[in-house]
């Protein structure tokens, strides 16, 4: 008899930062309380000016402030747009737009050891191209409407359910996301929730979301 098909992994939760971050400290603590509440993948510290661009100095002090006692909770740290920041800073990670660099010199910067994620919005050439170069994990989205995040484009269901059927590489769900509407991305085939409001403004703040994504993930799909 034919070996049965594996069963995906259990979707996990990928934290994104709140956008703007006034009191690095009482973050740490926040963040602290939503680790100790359940299963996080990773942070992914993403912090803007106004023109855009990566805020600098503000992502130095958060990840400094934060990277020894997220990794010591199992989550990764994810820097957004830049991936000389990451290397400077020890993270785990990278996550790189399409309009920050190519894969491939992303890849050249950070080794082959660091995370490298790539926006597909709802493109599956897009995915399919970040694979082929190098890429760890992919992200479509936004599958909500958001106020985190300018300039997102609407994906559908579709995709996910697309590329779980054809694509090894795991996809981030990313867009709008809450516990009260997350299931049909996790039953669609999404590897990964990326969830920054939908945590961090939650009503019983950010440690009750943490727990209740996790019994939603844990229903969903038991481990």
């Amino acid at each position: 008899m034919a070996d049965k098909i594996p069963l995906r992994e259990r979707t996990r939760l990928y934290l994104i930062t709140p956008p703007r971050i006034d009191d690095v400290p009482e973050f740490a603590a926040v963040l602290e309380g939503a680790l100790e509440a359940g299963d996080v993948a990773c942070l992914q510290i993403r912090l803007k000016g106004e023109d855009g661009k990566i805020d600098v100095a503000a992502t130095r002090a958060v990840a400094e402030a934060v990277t020894v006692m997220a990794q010591a909770y199992g989550a990764a740290i994810i820097i957004n747009d830049s991936s000389e920041l990451a290397v400077e800073l020890g993270a785990d990670g990278v996550h790189i737009g399409p309009e920050d660099m190519s894969i491939k010199q992303a890849r050249e910067i950070v080794g082959t050891d660091v995370i490298l994620g790539a926006t597909a919005k709802n493109s599956r050439h897009a995915a399919m191209a970040a694979g082929e170069q190098g890429a760890d994990y992919v992200a479509f989205g936004a599958f909500y409407p958001t106020t985190t995040k300018a300039g997102t484009v609407p994906a559908e269901l579709e995709l996910l359910e697309f590329w779980q059927e054809t694509m090894e590489l795991p996809c981030v769900a990313i867009g709008g996301i809450t516990v009260e509407n997350a299931a049909p991305l996790v039953t669609a085939g999404a590897d990964f929730l990326a969830v920054s409001s939908g945590v961090w403004n939650h009503p019983e703040g950010a440690a009750a979301a943490v727990m209740a994504f996790n019994a939603l993930l844990d229903q969903l799909q038991p481990r």
